[in-house]
């Protein structure tokens, strides 16, 4: 059951519902009576995406249509999914190989520039022997939109995925990533960040399965709802029988600033396989009422210090971005969203 399917079928049985373990805090099949029609195409200008000037190549969906595409799958490649259409039901499918040897950068973006759309977006990720990606994520959807992003990374020995996904949330957005770990030396990292008000709802989902030895995964979220928020943590990491020497870490931390938000959290490790070194951790909380009084004694207003506290703390996320153009782009979308000149 997926949205993908309802929205080529029209059958609403279709979509997940939270009789879904895996969807049961972020329920379509409630939430959506009917579906509205499909997006028209686009034949206009496209204002540019948040990471313009920092891609080599380019490639657009406008509205679930491919309107500016690029082969490229090496350097910096900027792939864009825009909606430009009210109202409207859009879905696009998007397949990126990284050759054996080779490296890229990709900076996908998902642009709700249109009111209370639905959209549906599948990628299908391979990355070759030594290979290596880094995908930075900005998911900037309106307000009353709903959004799936789904992506189906295969990793190859040695290969090495990098991941940070940021997001503000929509009416109902989810934002999975499923990695096939082959071991062999394999190398990834999946972070987060998700910064939520008003009656946002953000769920970061994402499952690596470790197929053999002697793979690595390293994954750090960090989140803050407001209001009356919500944010969905959910991250398993699977060791199959015959994977040893898997050194796998899993951190999820969030602070919730109101007593109306709400934050779901569900880390799991499942492990079959017995020489292996996993750990994960799970904290949510408030801001140190002790460090935001010793603020407002020298003179910085709470909103402000509240907004610089918050910068910090989901700051580690940003840090660990390696392109140094997308690190400063995250870096200043993390400060508008808080408010902060920092």
């Amino acid at each position: 059951m997926t949205l993908s399917i309802a929205l080529k079928t029209g059958d609403l049985s279709a979509l997940p519902s939270r009789r879904d373990e895996d969807w049961r805090w972020t329920d379509l099949r409630g939430l959506l009576k009917t579906l509205p029609p499909a997006a028209p195409a686009h034949d206009g200008a496209v204002p540019a995406g948040p990471f313009a000037g920092l891609a080599d190549a380019e490639t657009v969906f406008v509205n679930g249509r491919r309107v500016v595409g690029s082969d490229a799958a090496s350097g910096v490649v900027a792939l864009r999914f825009v909606a430009l259409a009210d109202k409207a039901a859009q879905g696009a499918s998007h397949a990126l190989v990284v050759k054996p040897g080779e490296s890229l950068v990709l900076l996908e973006s998902h642009e709700g520039r249109a009111g209370a759309y639905v959209s549906d977006v599948m990628l299908d990720i391979a990355v070759g022997e030594g290979a290596s990606l880094e995908r930075i994520v900005l998911v900037e959807d309106e307000a009353e939109a709903v959004n799936v992003v789904t992506a189906e990374v295969a990793l190859a020995p040695g290969a090495k995925f990098a991941q940070t996904i940021l997001t503000s949330g929509a009416r109902r957005q989810r934002i999975e990533t499923r990695v096939g770990h082959p071991g062999a030396h394999a190398e990834v990292r999946l972070d987060g960040a998700y910064l939520l008000d008003a009656q946002r709802h953000a769920d970061l989902t994402s499952v690596v399965t470790h197929g053999g030895l002697e793979g690595v995964t390293s994954q750090l979220t960090k989140g803050m709802v407001t209001d009356q928020a919500r944010g969905v943590f959910q991250g398993r990491i699977v060791v199959e029988k015959g994977a040893d020497q898997t050194d796998a870490r899993m951190g999820h931390h969030a602070l919730i600033l109101s007593d109306k938000a709400e934050i779901d959290a569900k880390p799991e490790l499942l492990i079959f396989a017995d020489d292996v070194s996993c750990a994960h951790g799970n904290t949510i909380g408030a801001l140190d009422d002790e460090v935001l009084f010793y603020a407002e004694q020298r003179g910085i207003p709470e909103a402000e210090a509240k907004a610089m506290l918050t910068v910090a703390f989901v700051g580690e996320v940003i840090e660990r971005i390696q392109h140094e153009g997308a690190r400063d782009a995250a870096a200043a979308w993390v400060a508008a969203k808080l408010g902060s000149e920092l």
